[in-house]
């Protein structure tokens, strides 16, 4: 068995088709939503022939903590924040091909398996976080998103005055100027056609290669072809009106909202079309017979609601915390499947293991494909998230969050009834002080604090 992961970052949930039913956005989140429907048809037809996953929640974030959580196992808010994977930890590539450095043939003698990680997301291998990339066989990075510091070379002024007020993105547009001549040169779409061409050049040499593909889109800076802009928003005021990740949102006006949505619209829009491409590689080399193929994210994002826009630790509801996850296995029976049961980031790397026949270490997370198979009816009876000063506890029933380290600057503490109030628009801990006193023991059970 082979596993394909496709991650992108900052992908919300109810922006893909399999969870929005088709519905307008203003329908299926809330009324401050577009009254538009993001097409994602790709992510649709793999979850027509997949496993949807319908309570599946980020763990540790944003960016590097959520992937610290994928590639170990373990809650990494217990521990740190930003930073490298340590070398004690028995992490996800080097479970699957063994001590890193070694040669692709040493590799397979051993019996291990080949992986390969092609991303186009700088922060795995930036300065103070950058060794994602070490314990596999094999990687390709796509150099130039957001603050990558890679061109230096002079490029035609950007004449943007106001525009500039909000993307604060000069590394970027210096990057792009050099590189961006057409749609398949955009970042996204090119960490797609190198796997694509990965796939054409390993596929019948090794037997189950685990192949990761880390997508910075959609993520800020939200800069998708003009086309798919003028899907969502046809005025659009500047030729590059931006959003960049970092900008302060006392700069972000009233009137800049539905232009920010249109852009991360037409990101994920994009971003959707490209991966057709892959999947349709992947089942034109007959691989859809014995490769496992899983569609997720890291977190979601802000984009207006309450006030707030990029992913908001003081606003932990389901605009950042819910996931998709899709998972599209070769044995169909699991076809059109959907599970409710709790999943949390923290299960990828032991699902990944046992789909690839390996019995890694001990980790928080458990195997949710085992909920799939019926071998368990649930795997958590509630998951955890950290985003900097801020915790959350969720079970099916209620959402708990509030800040941990002193005063609070944020929304919490809030409760939530998510079976009376899914949208989480209530805050009902006044009437259930019982519920919160339960929450509050769990917080301080796993975060390993003392609350007032």
């Amino acid at each position: 068995m082979n596993v394909i992961l496709i991650l992108c970052d900052t992908l919300r949930r109810d922006h893909c088709g399999p969870y929005n039913g088709g519905l307008p956005l203003n329908q299926c989140w809330s009324s401050e939503a577009p009254d538009w429907v993001v097409p994602t048809p790709n992510m649709d037809r793999l979850a027509a022939r997949g496993t949807v996953f319908e309570q599946c929640y980020c763990g540790s974030t944003p960016c590097m903590p959520a992937r610290r959580d994928i590639y170990t196992g373990r809650y990494e808010f217990l521990e740190r924040g930003w930073g490298p994977l340590e070398e004690e930890y028995l992490d996800l590539p080097r479970q699957v091909s063994g001590p890193p450095n070694q040669s692709v043939a040493r590799v397979v003698a051993q019996g291990y398996r080949v992986s390969t990680l092609i991303s186009d997301h700088f922060h795995l291998w930036e300065q103070g976080s950058g060794n994602y990339h070490m314990g596999y066989t094999g990687f390709d990075f796509v150099r130039g998103c957001e603050a990558d510091a890679w061109f230096t070379a002079p490029f035609e002024g950007f004449a943007c005055p106001e525009g500039d007020r909000l993307n604060k993105n000069e590394r970027h547009w210096r990057n792009v100027y050099h590189v961006r001549h057409q749609e398949s040169d955009y970042f996204g779409a090119q960490v797609l056609q190198r796997a694509v061409a990965w796939l054409e050049r390993n596929h019948s040499e090794y037997q189950d290669f685990y192949l990761h593909l880390d997508i910075f889109d959609p993520h800020e800076p939200w800069d998708a072809p003009p086309r798919f802009q003028k899907m969502y928003h046809k005025n659009i005021p500047y030729e590059r009106y931006l959003f960049g990740y970092g900008v302060n949102p006392k700069d972000v006006r009233k009137s800049d909202i539905p232009i920010i949505r249109a852009l991360y619209a037409a990101e994920v829009t994009f971003t959707d079309l490209w991966i057709g491409h892959l999947l349709d590689r992947i089942r034109e080399l007959g691989l859809m017979d014995n490769t496992v193929v899983v569609f997720s994210t890291d977190h979601g994002t802000h984009i207006g609601e309450e006030g707030c826009v990029q992913k908001t630790a003081g606003l932990l509801n389901s605009c950042v915390c819910k996931l998709p996850l899709i998972v599209r296995h070769p044995n169909q029976k699991y076809a059109g499947k959907k599970i409710n049961a709790l999943v949390s980031g923290i299960d990828y790397m032991p699902t990944f293991l046992s789909m690839l026949g390996i019995k890694g270490p001990k980790m928080d997370g458990s195997n949710f494909w085992d909920l799939v198979t019926g071998k368990a009816k649930k795997i958590h009876d509630e998951v955890y998230i950290g985003y900097g000063p801020f915790a959350a506890v969720r079970t099916l029933r209620w959402h708990y969050f509030q800040h941990i380290e002193g005063d609070d600057p944020g929304k919490g503490p809030c409760l939530y009834d998510l079976r009376k109030d899914p949208l989480e628009k209530r805050n009902v801990a006044a009437k259930h002080p019982d519920v919160v006193k339960q929450m509050r023991a769990l917080i301080e059970r796993r975060f390993d604090v003392s609350l007032p």
